[in-house]
């Protein structure tokens, strides 16, 4: 299931309170991993950007984000959550995961709030 790039904005700004999570950047056949509070982000010159208290920042151009699919699978053995961001050739830009805790546990509270977004855009 996927929901519209339109999207990108409000999904992001609601995911910058869930707290802990693991955004995942691919870029060059490589893999750019972040955990930590998403950034809360602000409109400017054409751009998101982030502006993070944990070293996490950046300047993302919506227009790029086509679409947001709901990833829900399991990876090494464990089920796992996350929002992917793709563009208009369906290649994914970067994936937000739900966060885990000291023991590799998902997060309660962010699975909740995973599937309801998922299930509010069904």
């Amino acid at each position: 299931m996927t929901i519209p790039g339109e999207k990108a904005q409000a999904l992001l700004e609601e995911i910058a309170d869930w707290g802990n999570t693991t955004t995942i950047i691919l870029h060059g056949g490589s893999v750019f991993e972040f955990k930590g509070d998403f950034p809360k982000g602000s409109v400017a010159m054409g751009f998101y950007n982030l502006k993070g208290e944990n070293g996490f920042e950046g300047h993302l151009n919506l227009e790029k984000v086509d679409h947001i699919a709901f990833q829900d699978k399991q990876h090494r053995g464990k089920q796992s959550y996350a929002l992917v961001f793709n563009d208009q050739n369906g290649e994914c830009i970067f994936k937000i995961f739900v966060g885990r805790d000291e023991n590799g546990d998902l997060l309660e509270a962010q699975v909740n709030r995973f599937k309801a977004l998922q299930k509010e855009h069904s």
